[in-house]
């Protein structure tokens, strides 16, 4: 059985900025997620370029993602264009941060 797209952002909901504590889709550094058969390949931003915990956070998706049924390979594209800025946060997460 194909994982759905709304199962693997489930699981990256559950994957959290190490150094803000939230999750990566509420703050808006997922950018896409494709599933193809048992493959997903996710496209996602880091906050900066020199994100110091970028390995971190892509072992966690890879993790997590991973333990959705029928999920065998997990590809992240990172990219900065466009870059990430606070305004692609969720409207609830920016509300809590008061931005």
């Amino acid at each position: 059985m194909m994982p759905s797209k709304q199962e693997v952002l489930k699981a990256l909901k559950a994957v959290k900025d190490p150094e803000i504590g939230e999750s990566i889709v509420d703050m808006g550094l997922v950018y896409d997620v494709k599933v193809v058969k048992d493959s997903v390949k996710i496209r996602m931003t880091y906050t900066s370029m020199f994100c110091p915990m970028a390995g971190f956070i892509d072992a966690d998706i890879r993790k997590k993602v991973r333990k959705i049924k029928g999920v065998k390979k997990v590809d992240i594209d990172v990219v900065f264009d466009p870059p990430w800025s606070p305004e692609r946060m969720s409207p609830e997460l920016r509300a809590e941060m008061g931005i």
